[in-house]
C-alpha cells in the first residue's frame, strides 16, 4: 500500500507550487499597479469630478454634472490650444532635424568619444529646468551677442516678415518660445534615436555598399527605416511634454505667446476656477491622446504597435 500511495502524492504536492509559480508575475506587478492607482487613477478621477462641479472658492464646489464647462473652455481657449500644438510640433521637428545627425554621429562615428558625447547630451539634466530656461533670456536679450549677430546678418528682417519675431528683437516672440522648447526637450529626442541607431547591425551597411549603393541610398533604404522605432519614440517623448509646457512661454514669451499650459496654471493658481482648469486639463489630455494614436498608427513600427 505504501508503494502505491507514493506516486499519487507527487501531483498533489506539485499543484500548489505550480499555482504559486503562475502567480509570481502578478505579485511582481502589484507594486506598480498600486502606485498607478494611488498617484494616477485616483487624481484622475478627482479631476474628472472637479471638472463637472459648480460653485466658488468661498461657497464651495459641488458636483452638478455641468458638462457645459468643457464646451465653454474649448471655445474660449481655442487659440491657446492651437498655439500649443503648433509650438510643440515645430519644436519636435527641430529636435528631430538637430538630434538625428548627432545621434547618428554618436552611434557610428564617435568611436572612443562616444561616452563623452553621451555625457554631454544628458548633462543639461543636471541643471534645473527653470535655470536652463532663464539662461535663454540672457542668450536672446536685445543686447546679447546672438541677437547682435542676427541683426548684422539681417536675418531678423526675414523672421520679422515671417511673423516669428518682432522688429529687431527675439525675446517675447514665438521664435524665443520655440527655441526654449527645442533646447529643453532635445535630449528626449537624441536618446531614443541613439538607442535605435546603435542596435542596427553594421553588416547591413556593408552589404548595401557591396551592392554599390551610394551613401544617400544606404541611409534612405537601410538606416532610416531601421531607426523608425527611435524616431517615433523620440517624437512622442518630445511632443507630449512640449504641448503641455508653460515655463518656456511664461519666461521667454509674452501674453501673445501663452500656451494652454499657461491657461491651466493660471486657472488653478490665480483665478481659482478649478472646474475650468480641470476641464482644460482633460481636453488637452484627450487631444494629445488622439493625435498620438493617429500618429502611431500612421508611422508606428512593430516595436511600438
Amino acid at each position: 500500500m505504501t508503494a502505491t500511495e507514493t506516486p499519487d502524492a507527487a501531483p498533489v504536492s506539485a499543484a500548489p507550487r505550480n499555482v504559486r509559480k503562475r502567480l509570481v508575475p502578478y505579485w511582481l506587478l502589484l507594486p506598480g499597479i498600486l502606485w498607478l492607482l494611488v498617484f494616477f487613477v485616483a487624481p484622475l478621477v478627482y479631476q474628472a469630478s472637479t471638472s463637472v462641479q459648480t460653485g466658488s472658492l468661498e461657497e464651495g464646489f459641488t458636483v452638478t454634472w455641468h458638462v457645459q464647462t468643457y464646451w465653454d473652455a474649448l471655445t474660449e481657449y481655442t487659440p491657446q490650444f492651437l498655439r500649443s500644438v503648433l509650438y510643440a510640433a515645430t519644436a519636435t521637428v527641430l529636435c528631430l532635424l538637430l538630434g538625428y545627425p548627432l545621434a547618428y554621429l554618436i552611434a557610428f562615428r564617435a568611436g572612443r568619444w562616444r561616452n563623452l558625447l553621451m555625457v554631454l547630451v544628458i548633462a543639461p539634466f543636471f541643471t534645473s529646468f527653470l535655470i536652463r530656461t532663464l539662461a535663454w533670456k540672457t542668450i536672446l536679450a536685445d543686447d546679447s551677442p546672438v541677437v547682435g549677430a542676427l541683426n548684422s546678418l539681417h536675418l531678423l528682417d526675414v523672421t520679422s516678415w515671417l511673423g516669428i519675431t518682432e522688429g529687431q528683437r527675439v525675446l517675447a516672440t514665438p521664435l524665443a518660445v520655440v527655441c526654449g522648447l527645442t533646447y529643453n526637450f532635445l535630449p528626449f529626442m537624441i536618446l531614443p534615436l541613439y538607442t535605435s541607431l546603435e542596435r542596427i547591425d553594421g553588416h547591413l551597411h556593408e552589404a548595401a555598399r557591396d551592392l554599390y549603393a551610394r551613401p544617400v541610398t544606404v541611409f534612405r533604404k537601410v538606416t532610416f527605416p531601421l531607426s523608425m522605432p527611435g524616431v517615433v519614440a523620440g517624437t512622442l517623448l518630445t511632443f507630449i511634454p512640449a504641448a503641455g509646457d508653460y515655463i518656456n512661454a511664461e519666461l521667454l514669451g509674452s501674453t501673445d505667446q501663452k500656451m494652454i499650459g499657461n491657461v491651466i496654471q493660471s486657472q488653478f493658481l490665480r483665478v481659482l476656477d478649478y472646474p475650468t482648469a480641470a476641464a482644460l486639463s482633460f481636453l488637452l489630455m484627450a487631444a494629445i491622446l488622439a493625435m498620438v494614436t493617429v500618429y502611431i498608427r500612421k508611422a508606428g513600427t512593430e516595436d511600438l504597435v
